[in-house]
């Protein structure tokens, strides 16, 4: 009897490439279970479903980098399914707990699901698909995370007994707006922290990390809501307190390199980038070689 043979190279290969997309349809599947389970009334579980679905967008991303098997299919599938779980989830769960009862609030709605539409067309273009220091504009799952989180944070004693007598149906609906307007802004955002054992910045990075998932695991109906208001007002309070805002006609909104070295403490914007408008003129009439963009090569 023959011994079997062992996977060739390319089978191997072929599996390590199609890892990093099980990954994202995952996040696919969180994403519709969310809507299910919130049509059916358990707004519980869909918040919940909001939040996993954000975890496997995070493995995705990492896993096809660690692998080396970011692809330009990869990066638009990352898109098409971030565009519904943390799109048009989050944006169903929020009108039926708020908006179902009066005719036009579902606009708020389809306000906020332009956004995370419009953010991803942009992240693509303007970052490749890829941030390397930090986001133009507040990243869409941490928006969709923080909606489905705020269900499970409003079942909490804190919120019966302090926060329940607020007009929340107003409060949620500016807050959908300001989401969308934080989403297709330059505010920069944070991107997830490089952990490592390394540096003395990858170790902080590391235990941080760790206490934020022992957090998350023990009280995760607390945690996880505060944590992404947390992230998001941090981001505008910091553009503010550095005077971004003002400052944009004289710097480069759209630099996004990577550290040289982690133990630098360099400027958080870094140079200005220099244009060179010669490659926006006309091709010659003998032609000219024009390179072709780089395609995506994986999610952050």
């Amino acid at each position: 009897m023959k011994a079997p043979r062992p996977p060739s190279r390319h089978t191997l290969q072929k599996g390590v490439i199609i890892l990093p997309s099980a990954f994202t349809l995952g996040n696919l599947f969180f994403g519709i279970y969310a809507m299910v389970a919130a049509s059916r009334g358990d707004f519980m579980s869909a918040g919940w479903f909001i939040v996993f679905a954000g975890t496997l967008d995070v493995l995705d991303g990492s896993v096809a980098r660690f692998t080396r098997t970011g692809s330009r299919f990869g990066g638009e599938l990352d898109s098409l399914v971030d565009a519904i779980s943390f799109g048009v989830a989050p944006g169903f769960i929020m009108y039926l707990l708020f908006f179902a009862d009066t005719p036009w609030s579902w606009t708020l709605s389809f306000v906020y699901i332009t956004a995370v539409v419009v953010r991803l067309a942009r992240f693509n273009i303007e970052q490749g698909g890829e941030a390397k220091r930090h986001f133009h504009g507040l990243p869409s799952p941490a928006a969709g995370m923080t909606l489905g989180a705020f269900y499970p944070w409003s079942q909490t004693a804190f919120f019966e007994q302090y926060l329940s007598d607020l007009p929340w149906q107003q409060i949620m609906g500016v807050g959908m707006v300001l989401l969308g307007v934080l989403m297709v802004s330059h505010v920069p955002y944070a991107r997830f922290p490089k952990i490592g054992l390394r540096t003395r910045k990858g170790i902080t990075n590391t235990v941080l990390v760790l206490a934020g998932l022992f957090a998350a695991l023990m009280v995760p109906r607390h945690f996880l809501f505060s944590l992404g208001l947390l992230y998001i007002v941090w981001g505008l309070l910091k553009s503010v307190i550095l005077g971004l805002l003002d400052r944009l006609p004289g710097g480069d909104p759209l630099l996004d390199e990577e550290d040289e070295d982690e133990d630098e403490d360099e400027g958080e914007w870094g140079e200005v980038r220099s244009l060179d408008y010669d490659d926006l003129r006309p091709p010659s009439r003998g032609g000219s070689n024009i390179d072709r963009p780089r395609s995506l090569e994986d999610r952050a």
